[in-house]
């Protein structure tokens, strides 16, 4: 810190050193201006503020309106006018550029001293003030850009709630009130969308169908999510009636508070002709008790549902915990074998019999085999896939090492052995075929066949006894 150091005159009566304490403790920066604005003296209270200035080298009998900038230099003569006449002393935002470019915002008030018209300006560095304000400032506008994208994403969320071809309604989770419905849950149920607001859910359906609604609502709540049930709605018109609907929910959490979206599904008219005739159903059934694992998925490979027998392949207790879980966790290589698999499905739509293994939750593996299906549906698009274990009858290494008898067998192994594997099983199909074609040519001579594959015949007896070709009890004939 440079210390204030006398004035060359004194400062009218008052004593240097007297001005000079007064000065440390009133002001980061304080300037001895003649009467006529020029600059004579100066103390700095902050180093680092000395340094930004600059002041040692530049400011020392210049006027003082040439060390502000551009704009704040009127601020500087009103300063200077006020000091001079007597006026109260006003306090006044002065910017003065640095040596980083980056403007030093000083707050000053001017005071005039002794009876020779000399002038004392005080200031106060505003930096840290200026940088706080500034965060404040970026803080509201970051603030205000989220709020905007806030509102832009909740008016999407809203027109695309209100023009959903499907019946949609937001409960209460506490109380199971109806908070929000579109324009097609409310013709569905028969109201207008204001009568329906505020109605408790189940008072929408038939006596019969209230305990299913409970029960649905409650395993939504216990674990997510449930499957779809069926139920009758009563209609609120003049004719009243009923309508045969299926029933979906999932929870969703807000902060402190839980609400149920609930989707109705019309199974009336054409939606009742999806319903299963009761030799499908009894196909159904076959799937769900099968020794081979059945899964049906999402098109990224989430599991929807899954049979009891894969649940033990994978020991897994319950399908729950299944759910929404990727196939990927328990088929083959992770990231390799169900894309391998999707990737095929999207192109082909089936795939049978390729050959992969499947981890269990708490530690293992078995060989087994997955055939897939893509299952169209225009709503909801998913994947089937049935697995079944082959580990007790064929191993890792007899797939290995068994020699293929021709290219598309060869081509099944791809991601099934390793390619130093595929190379030698090539060699060994083409060695093979060779030594077949030359018995073939030379009507099963061996030593003419030796003589045209450029091998010794005991060479050639090595490779036929290798791969189980011809008469071996003959090798003693030429």
């Amino acid at each position: 810190m440079k210390a204030f150091r006398a004035p060359r005159t004194e400062l009218g009566n008052v004593d240097a050193e007297a001005v000079a304490s007064l000065v440390a403790a009133a002001a980061d920066i304080a300037l001895v201006l003649d009467p006529s604005g020029v600059i004579r003296d100066y103390a700095v209270h902050n180093d680092e503020l000395l340094a930004d200035l600059s002041i040692e080298s530049a400011w020392v009998g210049r006027p003082w309106a040439a060390t502000v900038t551009v704009e704040s230099r009127p601020k500087v003569e009103a300063l200077l006018r006020d000091a001079t006449h007597g006026g109260s002393p006003r306090w006044r935002h002065l910017n003065h550029p640095s040596v980083r470019g980056i403007d030093v915002p000083i707050l000053y008030s001017a005071v005039q001293v002794g009876s020779d018209g000399r002038l004392v300006a005080f200031g106060r560095d505003l930096r840290a003030m200026s940088e706080l304000q500034q965060r404040l400032v970026d803080a509201q506008q970051s603030m205000e850009r989220d709020y905007a994208r806030m509102r832009h994403a909740e008016t999407r969320y809203r027109v695309l709630f209100q023009m959903s071809s499907e019946a949609v309604l937001i409960l209460d989770g506490l109380t199971q009130k109806v908070l929000a419905a579109n324009p097609t849950a409310s013709a569905l149920c028969g109201e207008v969308g204001r009568r329906l607001i505020g109605t408790v859910f189940t008072s929408l359906f038939t006596p019969d169908s209230v305990q299913a609604m409970q029960t649905l609502l409650a395993a939504v709540r216990a674990a997510g999510r449930a499957d779809d049930v069926h139920a009758r709605l009563a209609l609120a018109t003049d004719e009243g009636g009923t309508r045969e609907i299926a029933v979906s929910a999932t929870l969703l959490r807000e902060e402190s508070a839980s609400f149920f979206l609930v989707r109705l599904v019309a199974q009336d008219g054409a939606a009742a002709a999806t319903r299963l005739p009761e030799t499908k159903a009894k196909l159904l059934k076959l799937a769900e008790l099968a020794p081979d694992g059945f899964v049906v998925t999402e098109t990224d490979g989430r599991v929807i549902t899954a049979n009891q027998a894969f649940l033990e392949m994978i020991q897994l207790p319950s399908e729950e915990r299944a759910r929404g879980e990727s196939l990927d966790r328990w088929i083959g290589r992770p990231g390799v074998d169900l894309d391998v698999l999707t990737a095929n499905l999207r192109q082909r739509g089936t795939i049978r019999l390729f050959a992969t293994t499947l981890r269990a939750e708490y530690g293992g593996t078995i060989d087994v085999e997955v055939s897939a299906t893509a299952i169209p549906d225009d709503g909801r698009p998913s994947l089937g896939f049935a697995v079944r274990n082959v580990g007790h009858r064929l191993s890792v290494e007899s797939r290995a090492t068994s020699l293929p008898r021709s290219v598309e067998q060869l081509t099944e192994l791809i991601g099934r052995v390793s390619l130093k594997d595929l190379v030698r099983e090539s060699t060994d199909m083409i060695e093979r075929m060779y030594i077949e074609a030359a018995l073939k040519l030379t009507d099963d001579n061996r030593a003419s066949a030796a003589e045209m594959l450029g091998l010794s015949r005991q060479s050639l007896y090595v490779k036929l006894r290798r791969y189980g070709l011809g008469d071996l009890a003959t090798e003693g004939e030429g």
